[in-house]
């Protein structure tokens, strides 16, 4: 059997698990009895996450230290793109053009000075915006990310 078989084949089996089937699995995969409250299709579901860890391995250690940081109420944010100085940055909205020119220390637009991408994005939607994204250079090319 194949690491896909084996998954299959224990999702099948857990399928057929009652309660009381599920609550040994559990213990037997994790070390401890499994929470009263967890529904049957959860207790499923985590099961057969172990079973994957176990044939094609884990969580990296980044993926880990972002969960935990995370779970201890941390914000997790992934790197702001650095956009290049001269990079000219064009946005059409509600059938208006706007050109955005990247500066050493902010933005220019219309000749007038920005800090941030999301203060021009406010300027022209008159709502709260990410910049890059209403720009659309989240990891795109232009940008050192």
């Amino acid at each position: 059997m194949t690491g896909n078989e084996d998954i299959a084949a224990r999702w099948d089996a857990l399928g057929q698990m009652d309660r009381a089937a599920l609550r040994v699995a559990w213990a037997e995969a994790f070390g401890d009895a499994p929470p009263h409250f967890l529904s049957m299709i959860f207790m499923r579901k985590a099961l057969i996450w172990h079973e994957q860890c176990r044939v094609f391995g884990g969580l990296s250690s980044d993926v880990k230290r972002a969960l935990k940081s995370a779970s201890g109420g941390k914000q997790v944010r992934p790197p702001t793109p650095v956009i290049k100085t001269g990079t000219q940055l064009v946005r059409e909205w509600n059938g208006r053009r706007y050109q955005v020119e990247v500066k050493e220390d902010g933005f220019l637009m219309n000749g007038d000075h920005f800090k941030s991408l999301s203060a021009i994005a406010l300027q022209i939607t008159g709502t709260s915006w990410s910049g890059p994204r209403f720009f659309g250079i989240n990891g795109r090319a232009g940008t050192d990310a």
